[in-house]
């Protein structure tokens, strides 16, 4: 069993992080000690790192609720979760293109400066007008 300190340690979360999660439920199920302090398990730990995931995937907190209530109702959600986790994959796949493409530009701008600074080219700005 781990404290709240040593959950926060071993999934990189903030305490003020890991207890906002718990008193907003998307952490379920949490056992609490003789103290009434909050005790996660190594499942625990596997889940709130999949939240954690879930949020660096670009799940809003309702869209991760909708999640953990069909996770909760067991395995026949599995094919409305897989939806979900498909229709998020899109989205990540269409920033991933988008980022790309900022990349490239990037690099392509860094090679025309290269390029200007070795005098290969002549310099032209787009955006200072010929007088």
């Amino acid at each position: 069993m781990y404290s709240m300190r040593e959950a926060c340690e071993q999934c990189h979360l903030s305490y003020e992080t890991l207890k906002y999660y718990c008193n907003v439920g998307l952490v379920p199920n949490v056992s609490r000690d003789e103290h009434n302090y909050r005790v996660f398990d190594d499942d625990d730990i596997t889940w709130i790192n999949s939240l954690t995931c879930l949020k660096k995937c670009g799940m809003s907190l309702k869209e991760i609720k909708a999640y953990i209530a069909l996770c909760l109702e067991g395995e026949s959600t599995i094919p409305e979760r897989q939806a979900m986790l498909s229709n998020k994959r899109d989205a990540l796949l269409l920033k991933q293109e988008e980022i790309q493409a900022s990349i490239d530009f990037i690099d392509y701008k860094q090679q025309l400066y290269d390029d200007i600074l070795n005098k290969k080219i002549p310099y032209h700005s787009s955006l200072i007008k010929k007088q």
